[in-house]
């Protein structure tokens, strides 16, 4: 959601020993994140200010453009395939409501409508889905309601992943050792 290039955003999160970010910031410098789908009532107040890179529109429309991403990106590259990897901030617990997010269908119609319950990462996840495009959920939020388990099993769809357990200490400690 922000749209700092990833040699300063790394620089700013300070995760990285600094000796290595040296070495990679000429790598991720010129790289900036694609806008991306901010519901402030999922995620800490104090991200408000770095929001300055959302996708505009309806929570379908959001998605649509999601969906795009991903097509384009497996275009442009020549790939077969497209995992989508979800390290965005960790989001509050979704409620899981009949109607709302207990079935595929009334997942998909709650997006269409706007539902408040609908959080950034399981747009992502339905849009992956969608897509054919595994999906990997890197935070410990309830990502996979039961209507995106449906939906992932009907379109034959792996998703995975229910928090890395990768905080800042976990993330130097893994990196440093295979850079």
């Amino acid at each position: 959601i922000s749209s700092m290039n990833l040699g300063d955003a790394m620089k700013r999160s300070k995760v990285l020993d600094v000796d290595l970010q040296k070495q990679l910031y000429p790598h991720m410098k010129d790289m900036v994140p694609l806008p991306s789908v901010y519901f402030p009532d999922f995620i800490a107040a104090n991200q408000g200010e770095r929001a300055d890179n959302v996708l505009k529109g309806s929570k379908q429309e959001q998605m649509e453009q999601i969906r795009k991403d991903i097509r384009d990106f497996k275009a442009n590259n020549c790939l077969d395939d497209v995992i989508v990897l979800w390290t965005a901030n960790t989001e509050r617990f979704a409620s899981v409501e009949e109607g709302i997010n207990d079935t595929a269908e009334n997942l998909l119609e709650s997006i269409k409508r706007g539902e408040a319950e609908i959080s950034p990462s399981t747009v992502f996840a339905v849009a992956s889905i969608l897509e054919g495009s595994l999906y990997i959920n890197g935070s410990p939020q309830n990502t996979f309601v039961p209507g995106v388990l449906e939906l992932a099993r009907q379109h034959k769809v792996f998703v995975a992943g229910d928090d890395f357990k990768s905080g800042q200490t976990k993330m130097k400690s893994v990196l440093t050792d295979f850079l």
